[in-house]
């Protein structure tokens, strides 16, 4: 094993740690949840450090990393929306939005260019708003919080999931337009 291995080691733990992580969550031991989504979280601060500080990057990292954020982020959406503690139009709404902007990047790729993934700024918002709307949600079971901050976590993710759905599908909608136009100008 080489140190430049080291990001994908930790991005594979994140990985094995989403089943037990859910499991937990469904088996309401929030305790136990909350450490491994924690960990989860500080596991991914740190193999995205290593990769950019020393250039440990590497296609399956650029892979793996993703995959995993998702698979925990959105098995834990699932997982607190079946328990109901998240509306099931929320949970709706975010994997649709994921749904939406994941086919097209497929179709952009395959009929038009290859795609090169671009996070918009409201994405990476989304994307945190997500994350702490589910951590605030399980931390809520272990200890007592403001009855206000849930619902307001799952109004402004709602807000940035419409709104970067909608930028993700105007940016790359303009874009498919555009190299369209070119295509038969030329």
């Amino acid at each position: 094993m080489r140190p430049r291995d080291i990001p994908n080691l930790i991005t594979v733990l994140r990985l094995l740690l989403v089943a037990p992580t859910l499991w937990l969550l469904l088996q309401d031991d929030y305790p136990d949840a909350l450490t491994l989504f924690v960990f989860a979280g500080i596991s991914d601060l740190v193999d995205g450090f290593l990769a950019k500080t020393y250039g440990w990057t590497s296609e399956l990292g650029g892979i793996l990393d993703p995959l995993a954020d998702k698979l925990l982020l959105v098995g834990a959406l699932l997982a607190l929306g079946w328990q109901g503690e998240l509306p099931a139009w929320l949970v709706a709404m975010a994997i649709a939005r994921d749904v939406i902007i994941v086919s097209m990047a497929v179709l952009y790729h395959y009929l038009i260019e290859p795609f090169k993934a671009e996070p918009l700024l409201i994405s990476k918002l989304n994307t945190l708003l997500q994350l702490a709307l589910v951590a605030t949600v399980i931390f809520s079971k272990v200890v007592a919080l403001p009855e206000s901050l849930v619902p307001m976590l799952i109004y402004a993710t709602a807000l940035t999931t419409l709104w970067s759905g909608s930028a993700y599908i105007w940016v790359w909608g303009r874009r498919a337009w555009l190299k369209g136009r070119r295509t038969h100008v030329s």
